[in-house]
């Protein structure tokens, strides 16, 4: 997969624009109502659970950079620099697959033990 142009590529790059933007309403127009995303926090199946952890990080968004993005048709492959309030600069990559032009499944991939370690010092509310 080393195209830079291609269905999947566009649709990721939205995606991309979107969780920079905030935007958790468009991520969810262009995700499919049975989208399945594995990150390191687990595997979550759905339009609403997709919807559910984005809300989350958008909130924890100072600023998102992308670093690559690579695609055709059927894949894509997004790498971002995310600072977050808890955790400056970590380097996520997120591979998605897009099926009808909306994402089908994104495999999410960073260090999570900074935002443990993050979690672990903040007391429940």
């Amino acid at each position: 997969m080393t195209e830079r142009n291609g269905k999947a590529l566009a649709v990721a790059r939205s995606y991309f624009d979107a969780m920079a933007g905030g935007d958790v309403d468009k991520i969810v127009s262009i995700s499919a109502a049975d989208i399945v995303c594995n990150s390191p926090r687990g595997e979550l199946n759905g339009s609403a659970a997709f919807r559910g952890f984005h809300d989350g990080f958008s909130r924890m968004i100072r600023k998102l950079t992308l670093l690559a993005a690579f695609g055709d048709d059927a894949e894509a492959v997004i790498v971002y620099d995310a600072d977050t309030h808890p955790v400056a600069h970590a380097i996520v990559a997120e591979h998605l697959t897009v099926e009808s032009g909306k994402i089908a499944s994104t495999r999410v991939i960073y260090d999570a033990t900074p935002f443990a370690a993050y979690a672990a010092t903040v007391q429940p509310q």
